[in-house]
């Protein structure tokens, strides 16, 4: 027979045969709703019983799954359902199953507190959930908030969408002792050097959920973990499927307090569409409009101790206002006026003359400088392919700009910011491998303080101002017959005229210019450069794992994964010692995690270890130990040994830029010390803004550690009670930080990062009482504390944490006929606390807040109204010093398919 009438004999056989297999097999279809409601329920999971084949229920509620033969068993599941079973025997009816609802206290599953699914009653470690029906139902503007109603949990809001979240202390705008991971991506700006999940990341209609692990956390997922990890996971459009679109309006600043009352716009659209069986997408964008909460704190600060002081503009003349800016530049004139003692008539007055006579320029409020329209707009999209029944492909993205304020050494207002992180990965049964990029620009962000300092020389050079007011200060007490306060008034007065007012075409021409001028880059007009900085900083980043419980069952589950990053630092010399083009830096870890059943499955014993090391530092080791102990069903008791750490972050390893109080902030590698002769030319400590004698030898650099101890419990009490209460005690050393050091030879000031010798403690302690009542009402409760001891004396340890703070919700998810209405209720109180930063210092009065919503459902087109708010009493709280007064935002949304 002829090879080609042979391979075309062939090929006809394999076809008949798939066609009769294709025959052979058998499509189900049916819907699944509510026995409570009678709607619809979208994202049910159908399987097979006894394999991983399976589909979800779409928008409608319906499902098809094909099969190869009958008869089947389908498992019917999803949270806040009884789970069904349905045997199938014939595809020519339609298979219709209503589930009944079911409480899903301590029912969910968690994946982050070992890397594999685990019921949160028997995480080994502390770990809150947040749901997308939790989102839902919560009387939040943002999703980011949600995790404030969980113990222990803090957050500062720098601006309406600038917000930074910790656990168990350390609360700081851009905290980097916590880590945020959105789809397994680090969320850090990369050179800026803070997360952005709240203004670059997933809309809130793609959230599908988050888990935070408060507390050390590097074991398993890296540096940076100190203080806990946020991992935010998108919805997959294979399971959440159709269209859904939600319009928030809201109204702020009600009294006109701090602004005209404005509006609020948060409008968000998710579209996610299963082309097959094997192939699906969603593309997802969300925009919010609305005038920025406003900094408004005019107190006097006291440079030499970090601290608010009494005194104001007219009082003191050197006045340097906490949210004022341009102020900071300030000159002793009493030397100066020394030189007027030959005149006469002038001597006696300078003899009744303080000491020392500071003088300030003068400075505009933050409501004059920055622009109040905040908007941040995001969009992001997923391509998932099934490769087979346990493997999928997705090339997913995220990308977001905005308008927000930062507080970090000073305020920065982040114009134009944009982000993106592109990722593929391939995720089976029992592996992963994803690579990811994230691409940072800064736009046109701007530093406050030197943008407005430069300003100031600008329109009047100090050299011209100061004579001026020197002169006419002299002038009204000798001839004037003014005192001290009134000629100081008549000087400003004199030395400011033709000053430009804020908002007029002369300031706004002049401030623009100066702000758009690049930190470090003289141009014409601007011989010392301007306030805008440069970063275009890069991260590339890979990583996978492999968990061999399936090989290993008979002994242990054993999990490995490793990971790669590279940073490339691209500042153009503004931000970073970049001039001569992009730094690299190199990071990469892996880790081992061994899980064991003991004592016929009464304990779980989890031990596991990670490597890491950054081209620039020693390589660290993280161990962590686990026992969870089955006490009776659904009452465990969880011990844990855990370590952390940090690597000095991109900017504490190569920033070099110069501030407006006159020093230059720069990196803590070897390069520094060299360009710089900081060791070849001895730098002395400066304290209280005076030098003293005291050498400072500057070392290498090392990484910040923590080791926790922990023990908790959380049960199930009559499937009504679920209680979690736990205990920590931790101790940090090596806390990297900076100070202030002056060098001789060269007249300058350098804030100059190092680690510190001192060891200082934290404990604590929560607990949280959730208590299912009748007809589907939840009531909790919880309350924490958290404290640091063993501080010496002097020594900025930034704990920033309230001692004690409390949580008390009342909701209901769905009550009345067809379960159509929902309500949420919390209040939040924290006690008072000292926090400290690089910008100032000082106390945080106690915050009281009631946030609530109330919401319908219309199940037959599924269309769901709410009205809600948070701080709806508008108690103005602030949350640092020189940070926003927040108040109250009340909303009305009407949203549609939304799950």
């Amino acid at each position: 027979m002829p090879k080609k009438l042979r391979a075309l004999l062939l090929l006809l056989v394999s076809c008949v045969y798939s066609l009769s297999l294709f025959a052979q097999s058998v499509t189900i279809k049916g819907s699944v709703k509510s026995a409570a409601s009678g709607e619809t329920i979208p994202a049910v999971s159908v399987t097979v019983k006894g394999t991983s084949t399976g589909v979800y229920t779409n928008e409608k509620g319906e499902f098809s799954l094909t099969v190869p033969s009958l008869p089947v068993t389908l498992v019917i599941s999803s949270i806040g359902f009884e789970s069904k079973e349905v045997n199938v025997t014939s595809a020519s009816t339609a298979v219709d199953v209503t589930l009944a609802s079911a409480s899903s206290l301590g029912q969910e599953i968690v994946v982050s507190a070992t890397r594999v699914a685990t019921r949160i009653l028997e995480s080994p470690v502390s770990i809150e959930r947040v749901s997308a029906t939790t989102i839902q139902n919560a009387p939040v503007a943002s999703y980011y908030d949600v995790i404030t109603n969980f113990k222990g949990v803090d957050m500062l809001a720098s601006s309406l969408t600038f917000k930074t979240p910790t656990t168990r202390g350390f609360l700081g705008s851009g905290n980097v002792r916590f880590n945020q991971l959105v789809d397994g991506m680090d969320n850090q700006a990369p050179g800026l050097n803070f997360s952005v999940g709240g203004v670059i990341g997933l809309s809130e209609l793609d959230v599908d959920n988050m888990e935070l692990l408060p507390g050390a956390s590097s074991a398993l997922y890296g540096p940076g973990g100190m203080n806990g990890t946020l991992l935010i996971n998108s919805k997959n459009p294979f399971k959440y499927q159709g269209l859904s679109f939600q319009v928030k309006q809201g109204i702020m600043h009600t009294d006109n307090r701090f602004r005209d009352m404005s509006g609020y716009t948060n409008w968000t659209l998710r579209w996610a569409h299963k082309v097959s069986d094997r192939f699906a997408f969603k593309i997802t964008s969300e925009i919010i409009q609305a005038k920025d909460w406003v900094a408004a704190d005019y107190r006097n600060y006291d440079r030499a101790t970090g601290l608010p002081k009494g005194g104001d503009r007219i009082t003191d003349a050197g006045y340097n206002g906490i949210n004022v800016y341009g102020d900071e530049i300030a000159r002793d004139i009493r030397p100066i006026i020394n030189n007027f003692a030959a005149i006469p008539g002038y001597a006696a007055i300078i003899a009744t003359l303080p000491s020392t006579m500071p003088v300030s320029r003068t400075g505009y409020t933050e409501k004059e400088l920055i622009d109040p329209n905040t908007v941040n707009f995001k969009m992001g999209g997923s391509l998932n392919y099934k490769i087979n029944s346990n493997t999928e492909a997705i090339l997913s993205g995220f990308w977001g700009t905005g308008n927000t304020v930062y507080t970090g050494s000073d305020r920065y207002s982040l114009q134009d910011l944009k982000m993106g992180q592109a990722k593929f990965e391939i995720n089976s049964k029992n592996w992963l491998v994803r690579a990811y990029t994230t691409q940072e620009n800064s736009g046109n962000s701007y530093n406050l303080t030197a943008t407005t300092s430069y300003f100031n020389e600008l329109w009047k050079p100090t050299q011209v101002w100061l004579p001026e007011y020197i002169a006419a200060y002299m002038n009204g007490r000798v001839t004037g017959g003014l005192n001290d306060q009134q000629a100081h008034i008549a000087a400003r007065a004199f030395a400011d005229r033709n000053r430009p007012a804020a908002g007029t075409p002369q300031f706004n021409q002049q401030f623009n210019f100066i702000k758009g001028v690049p930190i470090g880059k003289p141009a014409a007009g601007a011989p010392l450069g301007g306030g805008r900085f440069l970063d275009k900083t890069d991260l590339y980043a890979a990583e996978g794992q492999y968990n061999f419980s399936d090989i290993t069952k008979g002994f242990a589950d054993i999990l490995v994964g490793a990971n790669y990053k590279r940073y490339v630092l691209n500042s153009q010399g503004t931000l970073f010692a970049d001039s001569t083009g992009p730094i690299g830096i190199n990071e990469f870890g892996a880790f081992l995690q061994i899980a064991k059943e003991l004592f016929k499955e009464k304990v779980r014993l989890t031990v596991s270890g990670r490597y890491d090391k950054n081209q620039n530092f020693a390589g660290r080791f993280t161990p962590r130990a686990t026992a969870l102990i089955r006490l009776s069903p659904n009452n465990n008791l969880r011990l844990s040994y855990q370590t952390a750490y940090r690597f000095p972050s991109t900017q504490m390893q190569w920033i070099n830029l110069f501030v407006g109080n006159d020093y230059q902030l720069i990196g803590g590698v070897p390069a520094f010390r060299t360009f710089y002769n900081l060791n070849g030319s001895p730098v002395y400590a400066i304290q209280n803004d005076q030098v003293t004698t005291n050498k400072v030898t500057v070392t290498d650099l090392k990484p910040e550690s923590v080791t926790s101890f922990e023990i908790g419990y959380k049960g199930l009490i009559a499937n009504k009670l679920l209680i979690d209460v736990y205990g920590y005690y931790g101790q940090y050393q090596d806390f990297l930080t900076r100070r202030l050091v002056f060098q001789t030879a060269t007249n300058r000031k350098f804030s100059i990062p190092y680690n510190t010798t001192n060891k200082v403690k934290s404990f604590g302690y929560g607990i949280s009482l959730d208590y299912r009542l009748p007809a589907n009402f939840l009531v909790g409760v919880n309350f924490a504390s958290d404290e640091l001891t063993d501080v010496p004396a002097g020594f900025q340890a930034g704990f920033n944490t309230p001692k004690y703070k409390t949580n008390i919700k009342l909701s209901n998810t769905g009550f009345g006929a067809r379960k159509a209405y929902a309500f949420s209720v919390v209040y939040k109180w924290m006690s008072s606390y000292k926090f400290e930063s690089d910008f100032i210092n000082g106390e945080v009065p106690q915050i009281n807040t009631l946030d609530a919503q109330v919401s319908y459902k219309l199940p037959s087109n599924k269309y769901i109204f709410k009205l809600g708010g948070s701080n709806i009493l508008n108690q103005y709280y602030v949350q640092a010093p020189g940070n926003p007064a927040i108040g109250a935002l009340y909303y009305i949304s009407i949203g549609y398919n939304i799950y």
